[in-house]
């Protein structure tokens, strides 16, 4: 009997070695990783590997996760599929494999890696998540969207929202898109995002009272927010408070100082002060950091040629242009800008261009015709005359519209003169044809550069703050001639965040 205790200690001495723990330095593993001490924890996950001959679960699983965050995406893909290898029923572990197929671009892939993942568990929020986001990149929108559905019925998340609403801002549909972030404010009242994008959706459908009551409640949460100070901002523009504006963006810059939009609405903003050569400088300043925005070319060409500097405003329109091929009124600006210049058939063919792509604002038909007859061609003038009176019909029908005095007044003297033959009050007797182009560039710049520079259409036509992408309208207190583009609604100095920014949110397990 003396002996048991002798014995059963013989006996644990000897059965340790034979059973070692593959787990034991799991914990510190852990610690180290959380701490962000990968260097540290890649040196133990090396140990312990080398003990268990590389059947340590958990050590690989980490060792993948760091690779990730290094950016060794196929690194990580490997050791994961070694971990689902040893641990098959593991869904987690199925999960990261899809997981680093998405992050490599390979969406058919992530997807039947999730859908495996499913069977294994089938109320797993993130899978349903996660396939959504995949169906997003291979443009199944009606997939996603059940995808997305399922994840919300399983568990409520504002990523899941936000994922759902990008669906229908993709489809154009904005009104569904509306349902689905007030919908997500009611779960989650306090996120900044959310409201501020609400507030976007508003302020692109021009219903500015609930814009600036969602973009006021994101202020109220957080009062630097980039997003929604921008977006008030252009509010404020639109209504001509230039002085407030600048206040709010003066916020904005101590945050964002590289953010191509706050520049340009900057700019805008002297621009409507009448502050020419401080506009430039801050356009150009956007234009330097994001030099491929055509907002940003459009509005540098349009102050280029309030200044009368006209070989600059068509250098920057032809820029634009090239960029934004499918906009009418580039083409108006720049046939302004050729009309200075004396290149009277460039202008006619940018008239042509101009007409032939904006088929419902008036003043591209009005300018032309101005130019037309100044040339003699009162023929067609008067074509293009009765062009803009459809136009202008057409628009007081469907809207309360309420056009700019200076243009309502030159298309009744057009209108008098192209009627009754007798020559145009507002421009003087010429003796050479140079002045008689001049006569012409002048009246014409009249027609638009006023009304574009008035209070009332600076917003519409020029601002770009928190991707506000209401295409420039024509004339001051006018409706907007062209439907806005639905797709972008984030502010980001990258411009629009794609479901790619918002899909790296999807947490790691």
């Amino acid at each position: 009997r003396t002996q048991f205790p002798a014995s059963t200690e013989s006996q644990t001495q000897q059965k340790a070695p034979e059973f070692p723990i593959l787990e034991k330095q799991n914990w510190l593993i852990h610690l180290h990783y959380i701490r962000k001490d990968y260097e540290a924890c890649k040196a133990i996950i090396k140990e312990q590997l080398q003990e268990t001959q590389g059947l340590c679960e958990y050590a690989i699983y980490v060792q993948a996760l760091i690779f990730r965050l290094e950016g060794n995406i196929q690194e990580s893909l490997e050791l994961f599929q070694t971990c689902a290898v040893l641990s098959p029923q593991s869904a987690d572990n199925l999960k990261q494999v899809a997981r680093s197929l998405f992050l490599l671009g390979k969406h058919k892939a992530a997807i039947e890696v999730y859908n495996e993942a499913a069977k294994l568990n089938q109320k797993d929020w993130e899978i349903s998540h996660n396939l959504g986001v995949c169906y997003i990149y291979l443009k199944q929108f009606n997939k996603a969207q059940d995808q997305l559905h399922n994840a919300l019925n399983l568990n409520r998340h504002d990523l899941t929202y936000i994922m759902l609403g990008k669906i229908h801002l993709l489809e154009g549909d904005l009104d569904k898109a509306i349902e689905i972030y007030k919908k997500a404010v009611e779960f989650s009242p306090e996120n900044t995002e959310l409201l501020t994008t609400l507030g976007l959706l508003y302020l692109q459908l021009g219903i500015y009272q609930k814009a600036f009551e969602h973009l006021g409640n994101a202020l109220t949460y957080d009062p630097t927010n980039y997003k929604a100070i921008l977006a008030a901002g252009s509010m404020m523009q639109t209504h001509g408070d230039f002085d407030v504006a600048l206040t709010k963006y003066r916020v904005v810059a101590c945050a964002v100082p590289e953010s191509p939009p706050l520049w340009n609405n900057i700019g805008m903003c002297f621009f409507g002060k009448k502050k020419y050569v401080a506009a430039i400088s801050c356009l150009k300043r956007a234009n330097y950091l994001a030099p491929f925005d055509w907002k940003i070319l459009y509005n540098l060409g349009l102050v280029h040629l309030t200044m009368q500097q006209y070989a600059s405003a068509f250098h920057f329109l032809s820029a634009a242009i090239n960029f934004q091929p499918k906009m009418g009124e580039l083409y108006m600006l720049l046939a302004v800008a050729l009309t200075n210049l004396e290149d009277i058939e460039n202008a006619k063919r940018a008239y042509a261009e101009a007409v032939h792509l904006d088929k419902c604002n008036p003043l591209v038909n009005l300018n032309y015709a101005v130019l037309l007859y100044n040339q003699g061609e009162k023929k067609n003038a008067l074509a293009q005359y009765q062009e803009m009176e459809k136009k202008v019909n057409l628009l007081k029908d469907n809207s309360s519209v309420e056009f700019d005095s200076e243009m309502v007044e030159m298309a009744q003297k057009l209108g008098a003169a192209l009627q009754v033959g007798e020559a145009l009050v507002w421009t003087k007797p010429v003796k050479d044809p140079k002045s008689k182009h001049r006569t012409t560039s002048t009246s014409k710049p009249a027609s638009f550069q006023q009304p574009l520079g008035s209070n009332q259409a600076l917003g519409q036509a020029m601002s770009s703050a928190a991707a506000y992408r209401t295409l420039p309208s024509g004339a001051g207190g006018t409706s907007q001639f062209t439907k806005p583009p639905s797709l972008p609604l984030e502010p980001e100095p990258a411009m629009e965040s794609s479901p790619t920014e918002t899909s790296e949110q999807i947490r790691e397990k």
